[in-house]
Formats: C-alpha cells, structure tokens, sequence
C-alpha cells in the first residue's frame, strides 16, 4: 500500500555556500548515530555547505542535547566577536605589545613572525541536535523523549537559530535501524539525517531572509 508520509520537496533549492552549522550527537546507539550523522553532512556539503562550516561535536546521550545546543549556540556568537588574538590569549588589554615588533637591537632573542589564523564570522545559522532513543522496559524512555523534545523546541524559540530535531524516538532496534537506511530486510529504510541537513540550509537560510524583513 502506497503511504501519504514523507517531506515534500521544496520548489526552491537553497544555497547554503554562506551558512555555518553546528551538529551535536549523542554516542549512545552509535551505529545508527554514525549514519544520521554522515547523512545529515552529506546534504549539507551538497546544498553548498562549506566543511570548514560545519562543526561536529558530541555529549554523552539525548538528555545532553538541549544544553549542549544552548552553549553551542552561544559560544558561537562569542567566538564571531572576537579576534583571533582574544581567542588565542594574545590580546592584552591596552598593550602596545605587538607580535610583529622587531627585536631590539643587539637582542640575540628572535622573534618568530605572526601566524595568521582565520577565525570563523559569523554564529550558527542553524544547529542539528541528533540523538537515538529505543524504548526499554523502564518509562526512561518517555521521561527523556518528552523532555529533549520540548527542552529543544523552547531554545529555537528563544534564541531566534533553528534547531533541527533529529532524535529519533523508536519503538524497537528495527525502526531506528530504517531510518538510518539501515533496514536488515529487503527494504534499507531511508536516512533521516538527510532529512535534517536540508532542512538546516533551508531553515537556515529562510532565517536570515525573515530577519531582513525580506519575505
């Protein structure tokens, strides 16, 4: 029997060339949390995403995520003011000293030339919080799904920068195996972390747009 479920395609094709993403995971059920991940990276480079753009990083499990997201979030913004030289401690208030200066004359002590580091611009323009939880025979299960699933919705709202839900909620190993494209039948399932990475680019760039009043 044919099936009305699944995303529709976009009629536009979003650039992402000028966006930064950020993807947390969690570790636990890594099988499939290394699919979802490689997928959701796929899409991304393939709407354009630079991999310089693109910063992966990992908490223990599925409850970490909304936390790990929020200080994501923010340190980005941090890391976007600073200077190369603040983010190196090589900033020193009103100091004059400068790494290009010349040795004094006659000083046997070399000093070696300034490395130019290139520090990221701009925060994220969007975040993909990834997580797999299988229900056991315990209520964790509920108690962590309910939770991650608000405690995410409340920081997209609250800091204006999309975050892409990407914790799968299944029922048995099978069901997250599918949604990795990792099916053990005949039928692979299909990799929902492709899902999510267009849909960072595209939530992304739609953010930008909206906030420049252009609709």
């Amino acid at each position: 029997m044919s099936t009305i479920k699944g995303l529709s395609k976009s009629n536009t094709e979003f650039d992402g060339s000028g966006l930064r993403v950020c993807i947390i995971h969690a570790r636990w059920n890594k099988t499939v949390i290394d699919a979802l991940v490689a997928g959701a990276v796929a899409k991304l480079k393939e709407r354009g995403v630079k991999e310089s753009n693109i910063v992966i990083d990992s908490v223990p499990g599925s409850f970490e995520l909304p936390l790990a997201c929020s200080k994501v979030i923010a340190g980005s913004h941090v890391q976007a003011g600073s200077s190369a030289g603040d983010l190196l401690g090589l900033t020193f208030g009103g100091s004059s000293t400068s790494l290009s200066s010349k040795p004094a004359p006659g000083s046997e002590t070399s000093v070696p030339p300034p490395t130019l580091v290139t520090m990221p611009n701009a925060p994220f323009d969007a975040v993909i919080a990834i997580g797999v939880l299988i229900k056991g025979s315990t209520m964790h299960f509920e108690y962590i799904c309910d939770s991650v699933s608000h405690a995410l919705m409340k920081l997209q709202v609250d800091t204006g920068v999309p975050v892409i839900f990407g914790v799968l909620t299944a029922l048995t190993d099978d069901q997250a195996l599918e949604r990795a494209g990792l099916g053990r039948g005949s039928d692979k399932g299909h990799n929902h972390g492709e899902d999510w990475g267009l849909a960072a680019v595209e939530m992304g760039s739609k953010c930008k747009q909206w906030i420049e009043g252009r609709f």
